[in-house]
């Protein structure tokens, strides 16, 4: 396999002998001069179309023709460079600017870390047209990139820059300034961004569906207030991390982003019931909700949430340690459609609660994965239970130490297909005298 750096170096002339030495066993001068004879260059095109960029590069070195067909810009339109980061420098991002111009719409580099700004002045100037542009993990690049994308990348609809620990605030208000259509921003990791860059985002990009901003420590309400104001229209909210926000900024987006379907609070410390009740009374087309180690949820507010928001699929409540099986109860008779179940330790859940979610209108139909996790108080009775759920694939049960390996088996008998996780802690062998065999004990039993 090529590198990305051969595929990007290959110029319009013909292709070099040690290129050409590859495909001379399969197509001779008079072959391929055939068939450039038989097939139109649009037929040619489309072909190359769907080949990926390695792919490309090969063709590129079969023929003088090959070489201009297969890297003509309209092959282009979206390029992943992702398998190729330890390859990708900035004079490889700058040659595929210039051979893709305005053709390129998508662009991975994600983990391409020796990409620098110089790369990205050239790509914002050769290639306007640029749709979604994914930076994850381009940690040299700076505000520099920023401005370069706000002057030049008017269409832009998706940009990721994930963990890129080197834009500040005055980067992100650039790209509010300068790309108005953003639709999908991820910031996850960037920890100098504060609120005043989620205000210039809010107040540049109005058509903004989907805000990711894992770890941003330092966003508090003032940002989340902006973008619920402004952003009516957006559907995906993570904030996990982001622990200085609180109830305020929830009831604001329960208020204004009434179409809100994903939305991730996880190790959130400062909400409370009363944000599970803002959800409840304006989310009501929520599907996910992460809420993992938000430790002042209780059953109260969960059961407010259940009532307003029937169309929750996933949830993850894992290490929401005040919930008891009040909770299950109340998810079991209010959200029908539960796929997916994080209960991981939520010490209080025994298996009255799990007899609820078995019992629920979810169990026959839809749920497919339960993680139980460290609950002490579950037994052998727990998996009776969800034998009523046929559509169940995956349960986890480690350390659950009042789950017995006969109660598994009795449960694939009758889900034979389910994928089952639990840890049975190994026995203490008796002291022995002699040479009698050692004993090897399975501590982990996938089953």
């Amino acid at each position: 396999m090529h590198s990305n750096h051969t595929v990007i170096s290959v110029s319009n002339g013909s292709a070099g002998s040690k290129g050409r030495s590859r495909f001379e066993g399969y197509l001779s001068d008079t072959l391929t001069g055939l068939i450039n004879k038989k097939l139109h260059k649009e037929l040619f095109l489309r072909i190359f179309s769907y080949l990926d960029i390695v792919s490309l590069c090969r063709c590129a070195q079969v023929s003088r023709t090959w070489n201009v067909l297969a890297l003509d810009g309209s092959n282009w339109q979206s390029v992943n460079l992702f398998s190729f980061q330890k390859d990708v420098k900035t004079s490889v991002i700058q040659s595929l600017s210039r051979r893709c111009g305005g053709f390129l719409k998508c662009l991975n580099l994600e983990g391409c870390e020796g990409i620098e700004d110089d790369a990205l002045r050239t790509f914002s100037n050769e290639c306007r047209n640029i749709e979604e542009l994914v930076l994850k993990d381009c940690r040299k690049i700076t505000n520099k990139t920023c401005i370069f994308l706000s002057d030049s990348a008017s269409r832009l609809t998706t940009l990721s820059i994930e963990s890129c620990v080197e834009i500040s605030d005055r980067g992100l208000s650039h790209i509010g300034k300068g790309c108005s259509k953003l639709q999908n921003l991820n910031i996850s990791w960037c920890q100098s961004l504060t609120s005043a860059s989620l205000c210039d985002i809010a107040n540049g990009c109005p058509l903004l569906k989907m805000l990711i901003a894992r770890g941003c420590v330092k966003i508090s309400d003032e940002g989340i207030l902006a973008i619920a104001q402004k952003c009516s229209d957006l559907r995906k909210l993570v904030v996990q991390g982001c622990n200085a926000i609180t109830d305020n900024s929830i009831k604001l987006i329960a208020e204004q982003c009434k179409d809100l379907d994903f939305l991730s609070i996880s190790d959130c410390d400062l909400l409370s019931d009363q944000s599970l009740r803002y959800l409840g009374l304006g989310c009501h087309k929520l599907r996910i909700l992460e809420a993992a180690r938000c430790s002042l949820f209780t059953d109260n507010g969960f059961s407010a949430l259940a009532v307003g928001c029937h169309e929750l699929q996933r949830l993850d409540l894992d290490e929401c340690v005040l919930i008891s099986d009040h909770t299950l109860h109340s998810l079991s008779l209010n959200c029908p459609h539960i796929e997916t179940l994080t209960l991981s330790y939520c010490e209080q859940i025994t298996d009255e609660g799990i007899r609820y979610i078995s019992g629920g209108p979810c169990a026959i139909e839809h749920l497919k994965i339960i993680e139980l996790d460290n609950c002490p108080l579950i037994t052998d009775a727990s998996l009776q239970h969800l034998m009523n759920c046929q559509m169940l694939k995956r349960i986890e049960l480690y350390d659950c130490n009042n789950i017995t390996k006969a109660g598994i088996r009795i449960l694939k008998s009758r889900l034979p297909n389910i994928h089952v996780q639990a840890y049975f802690a190994p026995i203490t062998p008796p002291v022995t005298t002699g040479d009698r065999q050692r004993r090897i004990c399975r501590c982990c039993s996938l089953f």
